[in-house]
């Protein structure tokens, strides 16, 4: 028993596990590095122990110094959320070692399920079906190769360890072995930056497939279920972007032989509490064994919607000892759920984690809307872990319903001040493969493809240079003058991402402002409340609510479906050259340049691969926007690089 669980993660997970402990009467006890001291999960503990400097590898992955932190504040438990060291077979032991209970499976079983290649031999043993492929211990990359070559194209090159679809690259063509190769690298890469362990696999991937989980549980008596499926298909580079449960179209004969399988693999290996066994399925309900998670999933509230369980407190339950709440013919299965996972990147720019602080926020509610977060009142995003900044989650009597609630409740979140993919999930949402659905692995890759960054029109435009001007900030001195009537015109010049934007403003005390764009539109605006925040508009007579923030010459608007940043630019010179279409690349992330595969007098193709820079725990690929002549090289393997930072510049092929 333990009546002081430290929770060994950050962020969102981190207060959904204080939630629930708090509401079982147990004192718990948060973890931060520096770049944490003011998160809210820190706020929300009972107790807060540093843990050191800001990267992973030097606080949240320090296992010496959470067994500190639980001798300095007396916590018998740790609950390690996920991610971090939450599948670590070394944690769960230490742990033991030292006398502490850690909330999640014995060492021994991580260890026989939680590394890929161990699991899929267990399986091949327990007629699981799987994949063909490799998972054998010779790793050298010929072995890899040859192993690739023998499985046969389309393929995957997987990480062995770890989990969140890094360290993983898909494999059409086998002709070219210089991209076999490639890809072969850049996983192990990856895989040994994210989890301290480059093993690969090969397996035969199947293109039109499903990826449908089962969430298992089992306890320390022998008891064990399954909580039903996720349907997590909605997937972009192997990163989850909607979950969903039930599964769509999964029978209750597929879900009990998939539920059955499950249970064998957690059964065989003694599996204790909470995880998570990962199938593809195709469209004739044959089902193949992916990998097991040997912890909490992301997605774990969709199945709390639809059978009405506290999965941590399942957890906190087991892991004091106490058997299984409920029994597999007493778990119901009600409505459908849907979460889409907030995250602080650019998805029309290569989705380019953004980090910094955050402007202002503010999260939805309502019926049937759940929102998973770990936003403080003055919340930014550190640059060292993942860019998720919330989960959520709606539910409903059925798919269509819980749709439409997420797709209204996304539209009523706001985060200012750096880009999110907020508005791309809507549009998501609201895809004719999800609505169907008619859903793959492969669908919303196949569907970016045609996606193109969206770009203001002229309502949220003069939405801005209203609140510009309502809000004191732009009067431009001699560039305002007075108009007929006693009216006030000033020449604007807004920057977004979309452009420039040239502008002049009519305006006066009391009345709407009339705004005019470079091409004649005229847009009426009135400002009926306004508090800093949110502002209460009519744009030619239409009333409704937008938010805004400006912090010197910058400023960020919600408004029609579009959050976006935007800069006067109105006292600045105007900007010349064409940026990454002329061949000139800069840094859209902060993070670390780790491998440079060209030089200054090189000839490259549009397209080629230019350099990789690891951010978030992720690898991100720079490819040639233009076939040409590298001449400048702006920065060298293990340079820190920042946003604005010129990296390569190729001088364009003549035309």
């Amino acid at each position: 028993m333990f009546d002081t669980l430290l929770i060994a993660n950050r962020g969102e997970i981190a207060c959904r596990v204080i939630r629930t402990a708090r509401a079982m009467g147990l004192q718990t006890v948060a973890v931060h590095s520096d770049a944490d001291a003011g998160a809210l999960h820190v706020r929300h503990a009972d107790a807060a122990v540093r843990i050191g400097a800001g990267p992973a590898r030097e606080s949240y992955l320090d296992v010496a110094r959470i067994i500190e932190a639980c001798r300095a504040s007396g916590a018998q438990a740790v609950h390690p959320g996920y991610g971090f060291l939450s599948e670590n077979a070394g944690f769960a032991r230490a742990l033991r070692e030292a006398g502490l209970t850690f909330v999640g499976p014995p060492p021994e079983a991580i260890d026989a399920l939680g590394n890929k290649s161990a699991a899929k031999a267990l399986a091949h043993r327990l007629d699981v079906p799987c994949l063909p492929g490799y998972q054998g211990a010779e790793q050298d990359d010929d072995t890899l190769v040859a192993q690739a070559r023998r499985v046969g194209a389309p393929l995957m090159i997987k990480a062995a360890a770890g989990g969140g679809g890094r360290g993983m690259r898909a494999v059409d063509d086998l002709s070219d072995e210089d991209l076999l190769r490639e890809a072969i690298r850049s996983a192990r890469a990856e895989a040994e930056s994210s989890f301290g362990d480059g093993t690969l696999l090969v397996e035969r991937r199947v293109v039109r497939a499903r990826h449908v989980e089962v969430q298992v549980f089992g306890d320390t008596h022998g008891g064990y279920v399954h909580l039903g499926e996720r349907d997590c298909s909605t997937q972009r580079r192997n990163q989850k972007v909607l979950e969903e449960a039930p599964a769509p179209g999964v029978s209750e004969s597929l879900r009990a032989r998939m539920g059955d399988a499950a249970i064998r693999l957690a059964r065989a290996v003694g599996y204790v509490g909470a995880g998570t066994i990962e199938f593809l399925l195709e469209p004739d309900g044959a089902f193949w064994f992916l990998e097991m998670n040997t912890r909490l999933q992301v997605e774990h509230p969709v199945t709390e919607c639809v059978t009405g369980l506290d999965l941590v407190e399942w957890q906190l339950r087991v892991a004091r000892g106490e058997p299984l709440p409920r029994a597999q013919e007493e778990i119901r299965f009600v409505g459908h759920a849907i979460e889409a996972r907030l995250c602080a990147e650019d998805p029309y720019a290569g989705f380019a984690p953004q980090v910094g602080p955050i402007d202002a926020w503010r999260m939805p509610s309502g019926e049937g809307v759940r929102v998973d977060h770990g936003l403080a009142d003055a919340a930014g995003v550190p640059p060292f872990y993942d860019s998720m900044i919330a989960k959520v989650i709606a539910s409903g009597a059925d798919r269509e319903q819980a749709r439409a609630r997420l797709v209204a409740a996304l539209g009523a979140t706001t985060v200012l001040g750096l880009r999110t993919n907020r508005d791309w999930l809507v549009r998501c949402l609201r895809e004719r493969a999800f609505t169907a659905p008619e859903l793959s692995t492969a669908w919303l890759g196949q569907a970016l493809e045609g996606w193109r960054s969206p770009a203001p029109d002229a309502r949220w435009l003069a939405v801005a240079a209203t609140l510009r001007i309502h809000r004191g900030a732009a009067v431009h001195g001699p560039l305002a003058r007075w108009s007929s009537g006693g009216r006030r015109e000033t020449p604007l010049r807004l920057e977004t991402a979309g452009g420039e934007h040239a502008l002049r403003v009519e305006y006066g005390a009391g009345g709407p402002t009339r705004t005019t764009l470079a091409d004649g539109t005229r847009i009426e605006v009135a400002v009926h409340a306004d508090d800093g925040l949110r502002a209460e508009v009519s744009v030619d007579g239409v009333r409704g609510a937008v938010a805004a923030t400006f912090r010197g010459d910058r400023g960020w608007l919600d408004a029609f479906g579009l959050s976006d940043g935007l800069v006067d630019a109105t006292d600045r010179p105007r900007r010349t050259g064409d940026g990454e279409a002329g061949g000139t690349i800069v840094c859209r992330m902060h993070g670390q340049l780790t491998r440079l595969g060209v030089e200054p007098g090189q000839r490259v193709e549009r397209g080629a691969w230019l350099l990789s820079i690891e951010a978030m725990k992720m690898e991100h690929r720079f490819e040639a926007p233009v076939a040409g002549t590298v001449v400048e090289v702006g920065a060298s393997p293990g340079t820190q690089v920042a946003p604005g930072r010129l990296l390569v510049r190729i001088e364009p092929d003549p035309a």
